[in-house]
């Protein structure tokens, strides 16, 4: 199977076969690019030489020598990180992976998954894990603006008022932050736990914006993501997410049913 004709208005018929591979459960479309770029893609026996190659299914499209098969219904799993992971199929230094734990966690004849954003080697709790590459990506776009809450345990002075100074956003070494939703939930001594809620996700965000504070955070706990919780499953296991949960969640949110 080839690129299709052009429609009338001059526009490809289909999908880019990143998009078809990624809701298939292939990778994600980013790595679908890269797999390209290394010849392991297929359609029929002609390597596929560009992500602009538009297609109305997967028929006759192969990866590394594989058929890909039709799309599942998109899942969705919930998995307590511990710390100690990383956040990533492989490491090549050899560190241990979320997937090295998840071999274990999810139940037998679970599909590829792929994690819906990521949590840094040392921060632990709720990774959801999707097979399902384009749900992926919509849960992480900040245009959909969902909320993820951290608990972070930190060391030093801060009070509730500085806290709500980030709902204004900041800018740290030059990359801006948007609002932060910060709140003290408890103090001992210099030591407290705060709350915090944002909706970017930004690459060790919480760290930064707390340290930028002047707080030490000795540890960082994601709780929610969405209206997806933590709530009491243990480290390092994983629930499935309902399919009704699912579908009224991606009808709820912005560009849901794009």
């Amino acid at each position: 199977m080839s690129k299709t004709p052009s429609r009338s208005d001059d526009r490809p018929e289909g999908d880019r076969i990143a998009k078809l591979l990624a809701r298939a459960g292939v990778a994600s479309r980013r790595e679908v690019e890269r797999m390209i770029e290394d010849r392991r893609i297929k359609i029929g026996d002609e390597f596929v030489t560009t992500p602009a190659t538009f297609l109305t299914s997967l028929k006759g499209v192969s990866v590394d020598g594989k058929p890909v098969g039709k799309p599942e219904r998109t899942r969705l799993f919930a998995f307590h990180k511990p710390t100690g992971l990383l956040t990533a199929e492989r490491d090549f230094s050899g560190r241990p992976t979320i997937y090295d734990a998840l071999r274990n966690a999810l139940p037998k004849g679970s599909p590829r998954l792929m994690p819906v954003g990521r949590l840094d080697m040392n921060t632990e709790g709720l990774l959801l894990l999707t097979n399902d590459g384009e749900f992926k990506r919509m849960m992480e776009l900040p245009a959909t603006e969902i909320p993820r809450t951290y608990r972070a345990r930190t060391f030093g002075d801060v009070t509730q008022e500085q806290l709500e100074g980030l709902m204004d956003g900041i800018e740290i070494e030059g990359m801006r932050y948007g609002p932060i939703d910060a709140n003290l939930e408890r103090r001992t001594g210099r030591n407290q736990w705060i709350e915090v809620t944002l909706t970017e996700g930004k690459n060790r965000e919480v760290r930064r914006v707390l340290e930028y504070l002047g707080l030490e955070v000795s540890r960082l706990l994601r709780v929610a993501y969405g209206p997806f919780i933590l709530a009491d499953l243990p480290r390092g296991a994983a629930v499935e997410i309902r399919k009704e949960d699912i579908e009224r969640f991606r009808s709820s949110i912005k560009g849901g049913a794009q």
